[in-house]
């Protein structure tokens, strides 16, 4: 009869060198937490610098108001070019019966239906009346959109804000709030937000 298999010799197991093992984990969590070289410091703080110096040429890059100028009985005024849709030459200008007096009428603009504020009477200053170069400035913002009235588009312009100066009603005769400020050449910028949100505004449907 052959010889039965020898059982293989099994190899005491060797003993886990716990010390050794805590020196490493040790180590390692001495060189995940430990503190950036000087070299590096110095690259933060380049890194840092450049953020710095990069943040007064943005501001004063953004540091305008881009407007549009337009003629208001012999005085020039301005709005922001953020609430301008478009300028539109005023062809049919179409009554509306029971309005306040200083909507002007309705006009047609490719199928849109818009109410034409005249802000001459809506800020009480002398009229010279309407002339072959009246515009209308269509100004919007969300749902809202209507025309101001204009006698004349003089183009679109920057304002540094550094030559905006605080408004003053005496000087144009427009109430503080609609103005957003008066540059050194006195022109008066309107503040859009304002008109657009302002409820007195606003040519209700159920007027007759």
């Amino acid at each position: 009869m052959g010889e039965s298999p020898k059982n293989p010799i099994t190899k005491p197991a060797k003993a886990m060198d716990w010390d050794n093992l805590r020196r490493r984990l040790a180590t390692a969590s001495m060189v995940v937490s430990s503190e950036p070289t000087q070299e590096e410091k110095q690259g933060i703080l380049r890194k840092r610098a450049q953020t710095l110096a990069r943040q007064p040429l943005q501001e004063e890059t953004d540091g305008v108001l881009d407007v549009l100028e337009f003629l208001l009985t012999y005085e020039t005024y301005a709005i922001e070019m953020r609430w301008v849709a478009e300028t539109y030459p005023l062809k049919e200008l179409t009554p509306l019966p029971g309005t306040p007096t200083f909507v002007a009428g309705i006009i047609n603009v490719r199928g849109r239906i818009l109410s034409v504020i005249d802000i001459r009477k809506f800020f009480d200053l002398p009229e010279k009346g309407l002339t072959d170069l009246n515009k209308v400035i269509i100004v919007h913002k969300g749902a809202m959109e209507f025309g101001i009235l204009a006698d004349e588009i003089l183009g679109t312009r920057s304002i540094p804000l550094s030559e905006v100066q605080p408004p003053f009603p005496t000087l144009t005769g427009i109430r503080e709030e609609y103005l957003k400020g008066v540059t050194r050449k006195r022109t008066a910028i309107l503040d859009g937000a304002k008109l657009l949100t302002d409820r007195n505004l606003i040519v209700h449907e159920e007027v007759t």
